[in-house]
């Protein structure tokens, strides 16, 4: 209740990490009367990249972006990232990691362009230091991260050496699980996923990762028992990384 369409972007903030989370509010000006979902935040927290299904976009569904204002004063108008990262076919779930070392920016997302076998993972990169007015490049299949199932809604560590996968690829515990891939250095191939298990996976759906700073709480939906609705919010904790 209180949203503008059939998904939208809700913002939830509290005074310290010990603290308990307010009550959302809806980030009005990002969405739509369409669908709006999945945020993902750049390393300094001005630019959020999210998919919606919009009209003014390239295909059945797209990755936009909207810029923080200045002072902290809200955001802009979400833009198009534009049909060289967009495809006629529907592109979803941003995940953003900066390799600060090698100068690279890369978005991860899922697709179901054709070429895959439902949706996979894909990752557009650029080079601008500049995020504001960067140059994105086509997107590019990673085979290493993506099977002959569902593959999307990712989220890259800091470090970029851990990514968690929501997929319902054959040997999970529910119809849809979160799956991990590491690797030693950001400009290695990742590893194959695997499958931690319980207690992070259930025989009920679990997806949507979305992990802390310090890499010690990771935040997913889930539809197990002992919750409100369909898909709530919950979290687990792990020692640091």
């Amino acid at each position: 209740m209180g949203g503008l369409g059939g998904g939208d972007i809700w913002v939830s903030r509290r005074e310290t990490t010990d603290s308990p989370w307010g009550e959302p509010e809806n980030v009005t000006v990002l969405n739509s009367t369409s669908n709006d979902s999945l945020p993902t935040l750049s390393t300094s927290g001005n630019i959020m990249y999210f998919h919606s299904d919009r009209p003014g976009g390239c295909g059945a569904g797209d990755l936009w972006l909207s810029r923080a204002k200045p002072a902290g004063d809200g955001w802009t108008a979400p833009v198009n990232m534009g049909c060289v990262v967009n495809t006629a076919a529907t592109e979803i779930a941003p995940a953003f990691y900066a390799n600060d070392d090698l100068g690279v920016s890369t978005i991860y997302f899922g697709s179901n362009r054709p070429g895959s076998a439902d949706f996979d993972i894909y990752q557009t990169t650029t080079t601008d230091e500049d995020l504001e007015s960067a140059v994105w490049s086509p997107g590019v299949l990673v085979q290493e991260l993506s099977s002959p199932g569902r593959d999307t809604r990712t989220f890259v560590r800091r470090d970029g050496c851990e990514i968690f996968i929501t997929s319902n690829r054959t040997g999970g515990v529910g119809a849809l699980d979160i799956w991990v891939a590491t690797r030693k250095d950001p400009s290695d191939v990742w590893s194959t996923p695997i499958n931690p298990g319980p207690p992070l996976n259930s025989a009920a759906d679990d997806g949507s990762p979305a992990l802390s700073r310090d890499g010690t709480t990771l935040y997913f939906f889930s539809t197990r028992p002992g919750g409100f609705g369909r898909r709530d919010i919950w979290f687990t904790v792990r020692q640091r990384q």
